[in-house]
């Protein structure tokens, strides 16, 4: 199977009630492990860089990658752009192969936003890319990006559908109170809040900073109209430690293979934790 882009995923996820799960991946034994994972759970799948990892690793081995993955599997794979903040960064991706885009202007003056993202829209729409935007900002740190907790605002309702007519987004990230990377304190998510964005527009809505949300709160975010949830900080803190057990049982081990194994394996594992709590499991 080729790359998909989200639209039938994010449609299906919305008219039944589940949440499909995208995995920020770092390199070939994350892609792997989180393919993997996917296909054993029957689950379509959204495999996410950052422009950081891109810079890393280069859109065009990540993109070639996803292609092998996406052929040698039979479930329904998308490789998305997650926090694409330049029109150069949205571009390489879509020469590369990638099937749908992140652009995040949620740092931009409201009018600015709208305005750069309908001509992001109409770019990949054109190619067959379903594109991704950000209302409201969410706090932590994604890539070199910081956004401080006294400069955070949470999506305002009454913007979202103009800002869904004006730009014609396939589906919208909100802030109703998730971070990126740990949390420092209480998770508390604004759930008044999607309740009232949910009623007023009819596409997908995306949840950042799900890493370490708690089960209960994840399940009621999907219940009340989430569909795509974003996990990246919890799958670095397993493969690193893996890696890190490693080196302690044995300082001299010089092997990759050998070393990064326990790693692939441990983002496996919490892969398939997430697709059973966001019921997107045996959805292929």
């Amino acid at each position: 199977m080729s790359l998909v882009n989200t639209k039938k995923m994010l449609d299906d996820a919305k008219l039944n009630g589940y949440a499909v799960g995208a995995f920020n991946i770092h390199n070939l034994e994350t892609l792997k492990a989180v393919v993997k994972a996917a296909y054993e759970m029957n689950s379509p799948l959204i495999l996410q860089t950052t422009p950081g990892t891109i810079k890393h690793a280069g859109e065009d081995y990540i993109a070639a990658i996803a292609k092998v993955a996406s052929e040698k599997y039979d479930i329904p794979i998308a490789l998305h752009l997650d926090h694409g903040n330049s029109f150069d960064i949205v571009i390489r991706c879509l020469r590369a192969g990638y099937t749908s885009v992140m652009f995040d202007g949620s740092m931009l003056p409201y009018e600015q936003n709208v305005a750069a993202t309908k001509k992001v829209v109409e770019i990949a729409h054109a190619a067959g890319v379903t594109v991704e935007a950000e209302l409201g900002n969410i706090v932590g740190v994604e890539d070199e990006m910081y956004v401080n907790e006294d400069t955070n605002a949470f999506t305002d309702p009454k913007m979202v559908v103009d800002f869904v007519e004006k730009t014609g987004v396939d589906s919208l990230a909100i802030a109703i109170g998730t971070a990126h990377g740990l949390y420092k304190g209480e998770v508390k998510l604004d759930f008044d809040r999607l309740k009232e964005i949910r009623s007023l527009v009819d596409i997908p809505l995306v949840l950042h900073g799900a890493s370490g949300v708690p089960d209960n709160l994840v399940r009621k975010a999907i219940e009340m109209g989430i569909n795509k949830l974003n996990i990246a900080t919890e799958l670095k803190i397993p493969f690193a430690n893996a890696i890190k057990e490693v080196f302690r049982n044995d300082p001299s081990e010089s092997d990759p293979r050998k070393y990064l194994a326990p790693g692939e394996k441990s983002v496996e594992d919490v892969v398939k934790e997430k697709i059973k709590l966001f019921g997107c499991g045996g959805k292929v």
